[in-house]
């Protein structure tokens, strides 16, 4: 998967130090007994950066981190071969924790809100952002928001960004995402599952055909040029200017869900700094996506696994 790439900068405003365990079953009112914890380096940005590592590129990985959480996440960060760059925003690092129920193969996740930003954080991350910044390259901020940072942030940088030469991916939800999609900030991906397309559009879509009537209405919209619904095991489906359509998956037993989207993310940004048009970016992210599902606790995708199932990836026009 390798080539010459433009440049592809992280952003990970509110990473976590991920914790992923199992117990024989998980009930109430009772300790659980746990198996040893896997601990890796999380964040929506994070785990982008990591799994470009893992497919074998680069990228630059700006983050906020501190206190003694904070300096674990970067000792695992670097242990896999990263380089973090620090965003100015030095708050103590929060935890999240998974844990696997053994009997019923349900995986519950706890995520903790993160530390509470001030405006001169956000100034700071806006100025460390800004200055990171390179001609050509993806941003691609990713992850939840720390409580104080207002879900116009990325937002508000977009067209600056943009005037730099430079292409904004957004992955979000919630509040964020409502925003990103009424914004017209000059997006180049915009990317949502179907529980939040549904969320979004305050419906129930029903199948592939909801899905893509939404993505294209949201592209035509001017929401982002291409705009991206992760379905599960169906796929993707993608709505950009010469193509609409769904990239469909090989069948794969499923270990874990995390790191799915965000594997996802980093083979489609891979492929698009190599200069690969959006429906190849697409295959390749679910290619990767696939991969992702397999591994235990937050391991991502792995490369040998990604390129063997891109192979497989269909593409479907709808």
């Amino acid at each position: 998967m390798m080539g010459s790439m433009n440049e592809i900068l992280t952003v990970t405003a509110n990473p976590a130090l991920d914790l992923s365990t199992e117990a024989p079953a998980v009930i109430p009112d009772r300790k659980l007994r746990c198996a040893a914890a896997l601990v890796h380096p999380g964040g929506g940005g994070v785990n982008i950066s990591r799994a470009i590592a893992n497919l074998g590129g680069a990228s630059r990985a700006l983050v906020a981190h501190g206190g003694t959480t904070g300096a674990e996440l970067v000792r695992l960060i670097r242990a896999e071969g990263l380089a973090p760059e620090p965003l100015g925003v030095e708050h103590t690092t929060r935890q999240s924790i998974s844990v696997r129920d053994q009997a019923t193969g349900l995986q519950y996740r706890f995520m903790l809100p993160g530390p509470d930003w001030t405006s001169e954080d956000a100034a700071k991350a806006r100025a460390a952002i800004l200055a990171a910044v390179t001609p050509g390259a993806l941003v691609i901020p990713s992850g939840s928001l720390p409580p104080g940072l207002s879900v116009d942030f990325f937002l508000d940088l977009a067209p600056e960004i943009a005037a730099d030469g430079a292409r904004m991916i957004i992955d979000t939800s919630g509040p964020a995402l409502k925003r990103a999609a009424a914004a017209h900030a000059g997006l180049y991906v915009l990317r949502m599952d179907t529980a939040e397309a549904e969320e979004l559009s305050d419906r129930t879509l029903t199948d592939l055909g909801d899905l893509a009537a939404l993505a294209t209405s949201l592209r035509d919209a001017g929401a982002a040029e291409i705009v991206m619904i992760a379905a599960g095991a169906e796929g993707t489906v993608i709505a950009c200017d010469t193509w609409r359509g769904l990239t469909r998956p090989p069948v794969v037993v499923p270990h874990s869900k995390i790191g799915a989207g965000d594997s996802f993310v980093a083979a489609f940004a891979m492929s698009i700094a190599r200069g690969e048009d959006p429906v190849t970016a697409a295959c390749w992210g679910t290619a990767a996506a696939s991969s992702a599902v397999q591994e235990v606790g937050t391991r991502l995708c792995q490369r040998e696994d990604t390129e063997r199932f891109f192979q497989k990836v269909e593409r479907t026009k709808l």
